[in-house]
């Protein structure tokens, strides 16, 4: 599988610009740090400890500002706020938020100027404001990989299909169309992996609902077969590899062997099923996910014969 590991980042200035409205944030100090990048899918609330220069602040999160903390800090001596403002903004920090009526020092909103951090109010409840940046944060920062596949559902099933180029998973995915199945994302997957440690895929937008087809070209699937042919994105459950024939390779004719296939460090149900002339690919592959939908369900057909 080539892929490549990463994490995304989110720009200041994207997150003011997509969900500005939303969060109700309005920038007032800081304007030059807009490209800032937020690195932490988590909101930093420092509380009283805010005037605590000994207290680590977690750089590459957002940094909301609390009523105590504001009121606390306003209370000091210039000397304090200055050593304080300096321990703060020694980390890279991409934004700080207050709520509306909080008016940050002019201590603050100078520094906030001249270290070109962005310094936004809101109008929203401090509350409701975390749960909604950690939510858009949590889809936006996370660790992804890219792979060279198909991402289909078949039987409500996320199944991720790998192999070599020429080995025919594009074809064997329209054949799973025409029985219902739905597509994700062809020749190129994006997995995120979540918080709660699931995997789930897309394609580019670039190539969202497109399909390379030999002799065809490239064939829009929404187009083609509706709506209902077409997912944005799936939780992947099960990994399943082509690979050609080979008839020096032992493959597991009974199902005894329980592979799993490893995505950025989550173990996935994997199969690895031979291709050659005369085999209905696309059947194999629909029972395979039908056999492990029924194993999620507590039916195992291998070792009832074992039994």
């Amino acid at each position: 599988m080539r892929s490549m590991d990463s994490v995304n980042n989110l720009e200041v200035a994207k997150l003011a610009r997509t969900w500005g409205k939303e969060l109700q944030i309005e920038l007032i100090a800081g304007l030059g740090g807009l490209k800032r990048k937020i690195i932490i899918n988590t909101v930093r609330k420092p509380g009283p400890e805010l005037i605590d220069p000994k207290i680590k602040h977690m750089p590459g999160a957002i940094h909301l500002l609390s009523r105590t903390g504001i009121s606390d800090f306003n209370k000091l001596t210039d000397s304090k706020k200055q050593k304080i403002l300096r321990a703060l903004f020694s980390l890279d920090i991409p934004c700080l938020i207050t709520q509306r009526g909080l008016l940050p020092s002019k201590n603050l909103r100078d520094k906030c100027e001249k270290r070109k951090v962005p310094l936004f109010t809101t109008k929203l409840p401090e509350q409701k404001l975390i749960s909604l940046l950690n939510k858009i944060l949590q889809y936006q920062i996370i660790p992804f990989t890219t792979t060279h596949g198909v991402l289909m559902e078949i039987l409500e099933l996320g199944v991720l299909i790998l192999g070599k180029s020429g080995i025919g998973k594009s074809e064997n995915a329209l054949d799973l169309i025409n029985r219902g199945s739905k597509l994700i994302s062809d020749d190129v997957v994006e997995i995120r992996k979540s918080v709660s440690g699931e995997l789930f895929g897309n394609g580019p937008e670039r190539i969202k609902h497109l399909m390379e087809i030999r002799g065809v070209g490239i064939i829009n699937i929404k187009d083609l077969f509706g709506r209902a042919s077409v997912m944005d994105t799936k939780r992947i459950n099960m990994v399943i590899e082509l690979a050609q024939w080979d008839l020096d390779t032992e493959y597991d004719r009974l199902g005894i062997d329980k592979n799993t296939y490893n995505i950025m460090g989550v173990e996935l149900p994997y199969l690895l099923i031979p291709v050659r002339s005369g085999r209905n690919t696309a059947t194999i592959i629909e029972v395979a996910a039908r056999n492990q939908l029924l194993k999620l369900r507590g039916a195992h057909s291998t070792e009832k014969i074992l039994e």
